[in-house]
């Protein structure tokens, strides 16, 4: 009985040998060597696995920048700071950050501007309510004001307001994209931090179609593209939608002044100079009086 005993042991001790060292040897044979700057890379990323520089997390970035198939300026949360990391770790000079982005709701159709077509009672989903008949909002390009781009953002960049839209916090945004490729009616777009003004509407519909479901969509007026209000042509028409050309143009905040509908959004508001002061206009007009 004792004999068995022993040599039960030292035949489960012999085969837990054998395969330790089988598997010593294979981790050995298949072993990957990892390039150590790529753990240096992924160290100095944000690691929100956010998916904006085109790889599906941190690490697929970090071995591809290494690698060289993606620059190191890609990570857009990063921004200018950790794409200079990442270019001294690589010994690389002359990469510059892009142009800091920020993402924008091109809607402005909340619950007092546009109406539903129906009550919605179902899943408190955007994209689970455009399963049915193309979502309640009556504007068929319009927000539907479930929220799935908050509750998708990584970054706390985004919150509902009391009229049923989302509202960008630019100060925590990182222009990662997620609210872009979450939304299903394709209403958030990512733009330069330098633009001015943007059109907060993506309605190809026209004047009466657009008006009995909105009172601020864009019905192709043409008026933002008329030469009276924008002679640089800094905005064109394309199909039933004005296209910004320029966008830091100053005839850009005309254009939104004459908008009837104010389906424009300022971003940074226009730069008074002296002349343009109410007092010195004030100041003027009395002198051309006298």
């Amino acid at each position: 009985m004792i004999f068995l005993f022993v040599s039960s042991i030292i035949a489960l001790g012999g085969l837990g040998f054998l395969f330790g060292a089988g598997l010593a040897y294979a981790s050995k044979k298949f072993s990957v060597e990892v390039d150590p700057k790529v753990e240096l890379v992924q160290d100095v990323l944000p690691n929100a696995n956010c998916g904006a520089c085109g790889q599906p997390g941190c690490a697929a970035f970090a071995e591809a920048v290494v690698a060289g198939r993606v620059a190191p300026n890609k990570c857009t949360p990063g921004g200018s700071e950790t794409a200079q990391r990442i270019s001294d770790i690589l010994g690389v000079s002359g990469v510059e950050a892009e142009e800091p982005r920020v993402a924008v709701l091109q809607c402005q159709g909340g619950n007092k501007e546009a109406p539903d077509k129906f009550e919605y009672q179902g899943i408190n989903d955007c994209q689970a309510a455009m399963m049915i008949a193309g979502g309640a909002k009556a504007c068929k390009y319009g927000c539907l004001g479930l929220g799935s781009c908050v509750r998708a953002c990584l970054f706390d960049a985004l919150h509902m307001n009391d009229n049923g839209l989302p509202v960008v916090d630019e100060d925590k945004c990182t222009a990662c994209g997620i609210c872009v490729t979450t939304c299903p009616r394709n209403i958030f777009t990512l733009i330069p931090r330098s633009q001015t003004v943007y059109l907060g509407c993506v309605s190809q519909d026209k004047a009466k179609a657009v008006k009995s479901v909105c009172k601020v969509g864009c019905f192709a007026c043409k008026i933002c593209t008329i030469p009276k209000v924008t002679p640089s042509g800094c905005i064109i028409m394309e199909e039933n939608l004005p296209v910004i050309q320029d966008i830091t143009h100053e005839e850009l905040y005309e254009a939104a002044k004459k908008c009837p509908t104010k389906s424009y959004v300022i971003r940074i508001k226009q730069k008074v100079t002296e002349e343009q002061k109410p007092e010195v206009q004030e100041k003027k007009q009395e002198e051309v009086k006298q």
